[in-house]
């Protein structure tokens, strides 16, 4: 994934590459969860260990956040791991010895190209030159191919949580109205059970109606969700425009939802109505489960 790709990935997936030469054999898998940073965990063998740089900047590249395990595998098929090395000077100096030989003791010279190479330390066994350019090609090769995998899994996983998220913004948004239907009705029943405690305690004694109404508009400044309401709104719209802008939303969700919550809290403390709370109880439920969701993303 790279900076112009506005589309929403997950941070949860898994991808495997392979990268094949000359019989030599590289797979590169990668399991990626959640986590607030890009944090790799590599697992090298010991041949590799001279790329693991190589391979930590072409993750970086291409992935920006997550808890991410790197598994590398190395297969030689190769025939031969060994070449042989001849010591032709060696070689010279045996075959110098049996004609010296040869001329002083007078006997025959059976000192063949077969007994040269029986001789000690003419022909030794060499293991090969690993070479690292074409490892670290393979290498590199690998992990590009279990990016690729990973991302198309992560950009799957994230094409759904999106169509989720816009599904329970949707439920909250459509929850909102009832409140507001609500709250007059429990402003009403507020006055009216005021009224009825009033006139119960003072009985059959004159009600003073100017402080009446004073307790009641102290009542609705107080306990109007108007701003809340209003603000729970715009929180909505912005989150609907982020989340279809694309790219890196996690963080950005994360701090809106923040604000949803506490705009949710705050009218719930406000209204004394049990179908209000039932509204607020069902929005707080939906944007808990947002708020896992987005976890997931990048």
């Amino acid at each position: 994934m790279n900076a112009i790709d506005n589309a929403i990935y997950s941070m949860t997936g898994y991808g495997k590459g392979v990268s094949e030469q000359d019989g030599l054999k590289v797979t590169v898998e990668l399991k990626s969860v959640n986590h607030r940073f890009l944090d790799l965990n590599i697992k090298l063998p010991k041949v590799f260990t001279f790329a693991e740089d190589v391979l930590r900047k072409t993750i970086q590249g291409a992935i920006s956040r997550g808890h991410i395990d790197v598994y590398v595998n190395y297969e030689d098929t190769r025939e031969s791991k060994k070449t042989l090395s001849i010591d032709y000077d060696l070689a010279s100096q045996y075959v110098l010895a049996a004609r010296e030989i040869q001329g002083r003791c007078l006997i025959q010279n059976n000192f063949f190209t077969a007994e040269v190479l029986r001789m000690p330390d003419v022909v030794t066994q060499v293991a090969k030159e690993e070479d690292e350019e074409m490892l670290a090609k393979l290498l590199k090769d690998a992990c590009l191919g279990a990016i690729d995998s990973i991302n198309a899994m992560k950009l799957r996983e994230g094409e759904a949580l999106v169509k989720d998220l816009y599904s329970k913004i949707e439920n909250i948004r459509n929850t909102i109205p009832k409140i507001q239907q609500l709250a007059p009705k429990t402003l009403e029943e507020y006055r009216a059970k005021l009224e009825e405690r009033v006139r119960e305690y003072l009985k059959d004694a004159p009600i003073d109606e100017v402080k009446l109404i004073n307790e009641i508009a102290f009542y609705s400044d107080k306990f109007c969700t108007d701003e809340e309401v209003t603000r729970l709104y715009t929180h909505i719209d912005h989150f609907r425009e982020v989340l279809g802008g694309g790219g890196a939303v996690g963080k950005k969700l994360d701090f809106i939802v923040q604000e949803m919550n506490r705009e949710t809290n705050t009218i719930g403390s406000k209204c004394n109505n049990a179908q209000i709370t039932e509204c607020v109880v069902f929005m707080k439920s939906e944007i808990e489960k947002i708020r896992e969701q987005i976890q997931n993303l990048v």
